[in-house]
C-alpha cells in the first residue's frame, strides 16, 4: 500500500504553525485592545464620513444654478428707471470677463487654480494649523480656500465657521472639479462673490465702486476689486485708504510674480490712486419714486418677494418689467405738485428737520446715508448738521462733502413760534438746504401734501404718479392710498348719469333752495351753493356745471335718482356709496387715481379701463409671464407704412357709460375751462375739459381734466384734514398746478379735439336759455359767446322753427366774388369732419 505524500503534510504543518502563532498573539490582552480600538476608529471614521456627507447638496445643481438677480424696471420708452435689489448683481458669461481681470483675481485668491483639483492641500494644512493655534483666542483663522472651495461655500453649504465646513468644502470642491470645467467654476465665482456696497459679482462691483463697465477699468482698479473678497469692509477706499492701497499694491505684485503683467505695468498701476466714487444712488433711480414703489407693491403681491415665494420673485427672480412711466411727464408732475405745495406753504415758517439721527464720532456720512433721503427738487440737497456754533453750523452731505450754514441762512421762524430756525438746529438733524453763494441756506419741506396722477384715457395706462413732496421723506402714496372727499369734481359723473337718463345739456334746472325730508327725528336737510348763495333761478345744465352750482347738482341727482347716480359711480369704480344726495356733492371718499380714471372714461367715450402701471413682465429668459395670454403687436412699431391695413390691438375694458352721454359731458366740461371755474387754463390754447373741486372746509382742493391724449388730476390738503382757508379753491390752488404741468407735458403735442361718437348731432343754441338758434353762428374767438354748439343725442336735440333772421351774418366771398351763407357743413369741414 502506497504511503501518503509528505508535501500536503508540510503545508498543513506550516498553516497550523501560522494559526498557532496568530492564536498565541490574539491571546495577549494588548492585541485585543488594539483590535477593538481599530474597529472603533473605523466605525468612527465611517460614521463621521456619513455624518459629514449625508446632507451635502448635489453638485449637479450648479449646472442649472441661477443666481439671485434684481428686478429691472423700464419706462414707457424702454429706458431703465429703477432696479429692485437686495443683492446688486449683473450676470455675465466667462467670455465677457476681461482676461486681465480674471488674472487679478487668480493672483489675489488662487494662484494654482488651473493646477489643483479643487483643493490646495498645503494651504488647507496651513489653515488647519492656524485654526488650532487660535482656538479660544476669539480670533478667526485664515481661510486657505481655493476658488472652487469658495464656490462650494457660497453656493452650496454656507459660511459656518468650523472645521466641519472646511471638510465639506474640500469634498464638494473635488466633486465640483469633476462636474464643471475651470471656466464654468470661474464664471460662477465672478458672478456671485460679495464685494461690498451691496454688490454681488464683479460687474455690479465695477459700477458700485467706479461707475464703469468692466472693459473700462484700469489695471489698478481691477486689482482693487480683486482684493475685496477677503473682506470689503477692511478695504474701504475712503475710510481705510492706506490699508486698501497696501493690499491693492500687493495684488499687483502677485500679478507680476505670476507673469500676468510686466514690472513697468505694475509700477505704473501702483502709482495710481484707487479712484473710487462715493457711494450713491444711481441717477436713473431718482425718477418716479412713488410710481416705482407702487409697481413694487403690485409685483410683490403677484410674484412674491424672495425666492422662497416663487422663482420669479421681485428680489431674486431677475424680472424685466416694462411700465407705462413717462419720465418727462413724471418730472413735470413732480415739479408742478412740489411748486404748488411750496406756494401754499410759503411764509408759514420752518417745519422742522426731516429726521434726526445719532452721530457716532466722525461717522456722520454713514448716518446720513442710512436715512436714504435723496431730495431731487430743484437744487435742494439733504444735509446733516455736524456741529453748530453761534454764527454758523457745519453740515455734511451724502458724498462726503462739507458746507456751512450761516445764521442768516436759517432766519425763518420755526412753525408755531417766533424762534429762528437756526436756534433749533442740533447735531444729527437731517435738513434740506440749497446753495446760496459759497454757503447754504435752509429750506422747509411743506407740511401740506397732495397727489397727482396722469393717465392715458384710451388704454388706462398711468403715465405719471406723484404721491407727495418726496418719496424718500414720505412713503405714504396719496395718489393711491389717501381717501379724500372729491368735492365738486364728482359733479360731471352726476350729470353724466343725468344725461344717461333723459336729460340734455340744454335741460333747464332750477338753481334755488332744495331741501329733502330725512325721516322721523332727523328733520329736513337743506343744501346750499358755495358761498351760501341762495341760487340764480332756472339755468341750463351746462351753466350749472360751468359755474359749479351745488343746488342744481342735487336737483339733477334727485330727478335722475340717486340709485342711478351711485350705480354709475360704482361701475366707474369711484366708490360704492349709499344713494344719499350728499354723495352727489362729493361727500364720498375716494382717491385721486380713481377720479382720474373716471374722467378717463368720459374722455374715452364711456369705455372703462382698469388703471395700470405695468405693461408686461418678462422673466430672466425674456419670456412674458404677465399678463396671461399676452400678445405683442407685431406691426405697431414699423418705421414706415407697409401698405397693409393699420394693425389694431384688441380693444379691452368695458362700456360703463353710453358713448354719446360721455361725449356730451366732455363737451360741457370744456366750457369749465372757457368760462367757468378753471379759466386759468384757457390760454393753454388746446381742447381741454375738466372740473375744479373744493370740499367742505375747505380741507382739500382739486382739479381733474385733460385732453384726448392725457387726463390728469391733482388734489392738495393736509394728511390730517385741516381748513385751508376761505380763499382756497380748486380754481386758485389746484388748477394752477395742473397748468404748470400741462405747459411742459403737452409741449410738442398736437392739439387734438375730442371726437364725437356716431349719432351725435351738433346744434346751435342760445347759451343762456338753451333754445335753438337759427341764422347765427358761434364766435370761436369769444370765450363767452351768446350762441354755442351743443351736442345732442338723436331725437333729443332742441327743435327750431324756420324763420327769417333779422340780420344775416357776413359770409366769405367765393372765387367769383359772390358771398354765400355759412352752413353747418362749413363748420364740420373746418373742424376736420370730426362730427
Amino acid at each position: 500500500m502506497a504511503s501518503t505524500p509528505p508535501e500536503p503534510m508540510t503545508v498543513q504543518r506550516r498553516t497550523s504553525g501560522l494559526g498557532e502563532r496568530l492564536s498565541r498573539l490574539w491571546a495577549r490582552w494588548w492585541v485585543k485592545v488594539l483590535a477593538v480600538l481599530a474597529a472603533i476608529g473605523l466605525l468612527l471614521l465611517g460614521g463621521g464620513w456619513y455624518f459629514i456627507t449625508r446632507d451635502l447638496p448635489s453638485v449637479e445643481q450648479l449646472r442649472t444654478y441661477e443666481p439671485p438677480l434684481p428686478t429691472n424696471v423700464r419706462g414707457i420708452d424702454g429706458a431703465p428707471v429703477y432696479s429692485y435689489a437686495r443683492e446688486r448683481r449683473v450676470e455675465l458669461s466667462f467670455a465677457e470677463y476681461p482676461k486681465t481681470l480674471v488674472q487679478a483675481f487668480l493672483a489675489a485668491e488662487d494662484k494654482t487654480f488651473f493646477e489643483h483639483h479643487g483643493v490646495d492641500y498645503p494651504g488647507l494644512a496651513g489653515a488647519v494649523v492656524d485654526y488650532v493655534s487660535k482656538l479660544g483666542s476669539g480670533q478667526r483663522a485664515r481661510g486657505g480656500s481655493t476658488i472652487t472651495q469658495q464656490v462650494a461655500k457660497n453656493l452650496l453649504i454656507g459660511n459656518e465657521y468650523s472645521p466641519t465646513r472646511k471638510i465639506k468644502e474640500a469634498i464638494l470642491a473635488w466633486r465640483i472639479e469633476d462636474t464643471l470645467s475651470k471656466q464654468q467654476i470661474l464664471e460662477l465665482y465672478l458672478n456671485q462673490i460679495f464685494l461690498g456696497r451691496n454688490a454681488y459679482g464683479v460687474e455690479a462691483a465695477s459700477h458700485a465702486y467706479f461707475d464703469k463697465e468692466l472693459d473700462e477699468l484700469s489695471l489698478s482698479q481691477m486689482a482693487y476689486l480683486a482684493i475685496l473678497p477677503k473682506g470689503p469692509a477692511n478695504y474701504d477706499p475712503f475710510r481705510d485708504t492706506e490699508r486698501a492701497l497696501e493690499r491693492r499694491n500687493w495684488a499687483l505684485g502677485e500679478m507680476e510674480r505670476n507673469g500676468f503683467i510686466t514690472a513697468a505695468q505694475r509700477s505704473e498701476a501702483q502709482a495710481q490712486p484707487i479712484g473710487a466714487i462715493v457711494r450713491r444712488v444711481p441717477k436713473f433711480e431718482r425718477v418716479g419714486g412713488y410710481f416705482v414703489e407702487e409697481v413694487r407693491r403690485e409685483l410683490i403681491s403677484r410674484f412674491g418677494e424672495t425666492a422662497r415665494d416663487s422663482a420669479n420673485s421681485v428680489y431674486s427672480g431677475g424680472l424685466w418689467v416694462r411700465t407705462s412711466l413717462d419720465r418727462r411727464v413724471q418730472a413735470a408732475a413732480a415739479e408742478a405738485l412740489r411748486d404748488g405745495l411750496l406756494r401754499y406753504d410759503r411764509g408759514r415758517g420752518f417745519s422742522g428737520p426731516l429726521r434726526h439721527v445719532e452721530i457716532d464720532g466722525d461717522r456722520w456720512q454713514v448716518a446720513l446715508l442710512n436715512t436714504n433721503i435723496n431730495l431731487d427738487h430743484a437744487d435742494w440737497r439733504a444735509a446733516i448738521v455736524i456741529s453748530r456754533g453761534d454764527s454758523e453750523a457745519q453740515i455734511g452731505f451724502a458724498n462726503g462733502d462739507r458746507g456751512t450754514l450761516p445764521r442768516w441762512g436759517a432766519q425763518m421762524p420755526t412753525r408755531g413760534s417766533s424762534t429762528p430756525a437756526f436756534g433749533t438746529l442740533k447735531p444729527g438733524d437731517v435738513i434740506a438746504v440749497a446753495p446760496s453763494g459759497s454757503q447754504f441756506a435752509l429750506r422747509s419741506v411743506p407740511k401740506i401734501s397732495g397727489g397727482f396722477v396722469v393717465q392715458e384715457p384710451e388704454s388706462g395706462r398711468i403715465l405719471a404718479m406723484q404721491g407727495g413732496f418726496d418719496a424718500s421723506l414720505q412713503s405714504f402714496n396719496r395718489a393711491t392710498q389717501a381717501m379724500r372727499q372729491p368735492g365738486s369734481t364728482i359733479k360731471p359723473i352726476v350729470y353724466a348719469a343725468a344725461l344717461e337718463h333723459g336729460m340734455t345739456p340744454a335741460s333747464i334746472i332750477v338753481d334755488g333752495p332744495f331741501c329733502v325730508d330725512q325721516g322721523p327725528r332727523l328733520g329736513q336737510k337743506c343744501f346750499r351753493n358755495f358761498g351760501n348763495s341762495r341760487g340764480a333761478g332756472p339755468h341750463t345744465m351746462r351753466w350749472g356745471v360751468e359755474q359749479s352750482r351745488n343746488l342744481m347738482t342735487v336737483r339733477a341727482a334727485a330727478q335722475t335718482g340717486m340709485a342711478n347716480v351711485v350705480r354709475l359711480m360704482k361701475a366707474m369704480e369711484i366708490g360704492d356709496y349709499q344713494p344719499y344726495l350728499s354723495y352727489a356733492l362729493g361727500a364720498g371718499e375716494t382717491t385721486v387715481m380713481k377720479m382720474v380714471n373716471a374722467y378717463g372714461v368720459l374722455a374715452n367715450q364711456g369705455r372703462w379701463h382698469a388703471p395700470t402701471l405695468i405693461d408686461f413682465v418678462q422673466n430672466r429668459r425674456g419670456q412674458v409671464i404677465w399678463p396671461e395670454n399676452w400678445r405683442a403687436c407685431d406691426r405697431c412699431n414699423m418705421p414706415d407704412w407697409d401698405g397693409k391695413p393699420m394693425p389694431r390691438p384688441a380693444r379691452r375694458g368695458r362700456q360703463v357709460l353710453d358713448a354719446m352721454s360721455a361725449y356730451q359731458m366732455v363737451h360741457i366740461a370744456e366750457g369749465v375751462i372757457q368760462r367757468g371755474t378753471a379759466t386759468v387754463l384757457r390760454d393753454l390754447n388746446r381742447p381741454i375739459f375738466g372740473k375744479t373741486g373744493t370740499n367742505s372746509g375747505p380741507k382739500d382742493v382739486w382739479f381733474i381734466g385733460g385732453t384726448p391724449q392725457m387726463v390728469a388730476g391733482v388734489y392738495i390738503g393736509y394728511d390730517s384734514p385741516v381748513n385751508l382757508g376761505g380763499y382756497a379753491q380748486g380754481g386758485t390752488l389746484a388748477a394752477p398746478i395742473f397748468k404748470q404741468w400741462a405747459i411742459k407735458a403737452y409741449e410738442g403735442m398736437d392739439p387734438l379735439p375730442f371726437r364725437a361718437p356716431a349719432g351725435i348731432r351738433m346744434v346751435r343754441i342760445d347759451r343762456a336759455s338753451g333754445r335753438p338758434v337759427f341764422g347765427t353762428f358761434p364766435n370761436d374767438n369769444d370765450p363767452k359767446p351768446a350762441v354755442i354748439w351743443e351736442a345732442f343725442k338723436p331725437q333729443a336735440e332742441a327743435r327750431r322753427a324756420p324763420r327769417r333772421p333779422t340780420a344775416q351774418p357776413t359770409a366769405a366771398p367765393t372765387a367769383t366774388g359772390a358771398r354765400t351763407q355759412p352752413s353747418d357743413s362749413d363748420f364740420l369741414q373746418r373742424e376736420g369732419g370730426i362730427y
